[in-house]
């Protein structure tokens, strides 16, 4: 499955001293502390745990589109509303399958940016997200001023 090759380029296991070096590279914005260890180890901890609760769901949706799509049929002797009703349920699963999808790369993103040293690090603009917007998003790569210009174009 692609979604476990993809996880398994990323080294989840990093322990505390390892960090030590690492979080030293992640920048923070005038006024705020350094990142510790055990900060970036959390984070790491969460980020690995919603990769976990993010690929049973996945394989959960996934199975539940499959039963639409098998289920579906030709559509012969169904009348409309039922047919409309049907390709909207479809359509749900899809659009949340994708969803989870994307939230499941973004995650594992997270985490290789974290291994990398690159995590906190703004990848538009190189400078420090801020430990407060990455505390509460871990997966943020842009900091507020980039992510507000991209949002307005």
């Amino acid at each position: 499955m692609a979604i476990n090759d993809a996880l398994s380029a990323v080294d989840v296991s990093t322990d505390i001293k390892d960090l030590t070096k690492l979080v030293k590279q992640f920048p923070v914005r005038d006024g705020e502390k350094p990142w510790t260890a055990r900060e970036v180890k959390d984070i790491a901890e969460e980020l690995t745990s919603d990769i976990d609760r993010l690929t049973s769901e996945l394989a959960a949706a996934d199975a539940e589109l499959s039963d639409l799509l098998r289920n579906s049929g030709d559509g012969a002797g169904d009348d409309q509303a039922d047919s409309g009703s049907s390709a909207l349920e479809r359509e749900q699963e899809l659009t949340l399958v994708n969803n989870t999808r994307d939230l499941l790369a973004q995650t594992t993103r997270a985490l290789a940016r974290i291994s990398a040293g690159t995590f906190g690090t703004c990848e538009s603009c190189g400078k420090a997200i801020g430990k407060a917007r990455v505390q509460a998003f871990p997966r943020a790569t842009l900091c507020v001023e980039c992510k507000q210009r991209e949002e307005r174009r």
